[in-house]
């Protein structure tokens, strides 16, 4: 079972990524999934999530700026990111969880907000 990420790069402040994850292995369909992000030296922290059934919740921080879609057809779940801040520079991480304890994580994705 993989995840495999894509999308990230070098942006400047105010411009906009799309990541995508495609998942492979098993079918996502029924699993919840979502982006995480780790700076250097931090936490991971979730930044938004979606759930089987598309309900989505985000990070407080990506809330306006961020939305995050799944097409569940196709294993894959994305996160458009706009109007990027020099603090959204991080490894975004993508993950799928199933209850109760299965859980799969992706590679990460370098994200760089520079001018």
């Amino acid at each position: 079972v993989q995840l495999v990420e894509s999308g990230g790069g070098l942006v400047q402040p105010g411009g906009s990524l799309r990541l995508s994850c495609a998942g492979s292995g098993t079918s996502f369909r029924a699993y919840n999934m979502g982006w995480y992000r780790q700076g250097p030296g931090e936490q991971r922290d979730l930044v938004a999530v979606i759930t089987a059934g598309g309900s989505t919740t985000y990070a407080d921080s990506a809330k306006g700026r961020f939305t995050i879609s799944r097409d569940s057809a196709k294993d894959t779940v994305d996160l458009q990111m706009n109007n990027l801040r020099l603090e959204d520079t991080a490894v975004y991480l993508c993950n799928a969880w199933l209850f109760p304890r299965t859980q799969y994580w992706g590679q990460g994705t370098q994200v760089t907000v520079s001018s």
